[in-house]
């Protein structure tokens, strides 16, 4: 099972990124979590560039999205929402239309931050627009308040029941996308 890790934030020293690593030491075994980097390469969306030939960047998107079996996104939260950076990329997999990467694809959606309420809301908002993308989105909600208090200053995570409830986000993540897994 090979699930993308997509995250929100472009800072080099990302409290998301550094939960989607972490994710990935949890992971299950027969999980195979691949960490997806090129947010900040995408072009603004743009319906006539989209009906023409496709910039790089989006043509890798598309691809390494499609192939994946599910994705788990994390999220920081930019004026209590989702970052512009990560919309502007499920804007790009929500196209063409029913043929798109997100179109029933098994998503899974965590979030962290410095404050007491863990992205909650940018969780929530990115759950809804993945699913008016098309994506199947599973599990429940893991908001992450306080994040810079449970890593280290390498950016491992401390927290064993933090690390316990990653490995569980991704076996429910796993085992959702199981039946429509993509043959590679």
């Amino acid at each position: 099972m090979r699930i993308l890790a997509v995250s929100g934030s472009l800072r080099r020293a990302s409290y998301n990124t550094a939960l989607l690593r972490a994710a990935g030491e949890a992971a299950p075994e027969g999980v195979d979590l691949v960490l997806w980097e090129g947010l900040g390469d995408l072009p603004l969306y743009d319906q006539d560039v989209d009906a023409g030939d496709l910039p790089a960047e989006v043509a890798r998107l598309r691809k390494d999205w499609g192939r994946a079996d599910a994705i788990l996104f994390a999220t920081p939260e930019y004026n209590g929402s989702v970052p512009g950076g990560l919309k502007n990329a499920v804007d790009w997999a929500s196209r063409p239309r029913f043929e798109a990467p997100l179109t029933n694809k098994t998503v899974a959606v965590i979030s962290a931050s410095e404050g007491q309420f863990g992205a909650m809301w940018a969780q929530a908002d990115l759950r809804k627009v993945l699913g008016i993308a098309g994506a199947r989105v599973v599990g429940d909600e893991l908001p992450v308040p306080h994040v810079h208090k449970k890593l280290d200053s390498e950016g491992r995570l401390l927290d064993e029941e933090l690390l316990e409830r990653l490995r569980l986000v991704l076996e429910n993540l796993a085992r959702e996308a199981a039946p429509l897994a993509v043959a590679v």
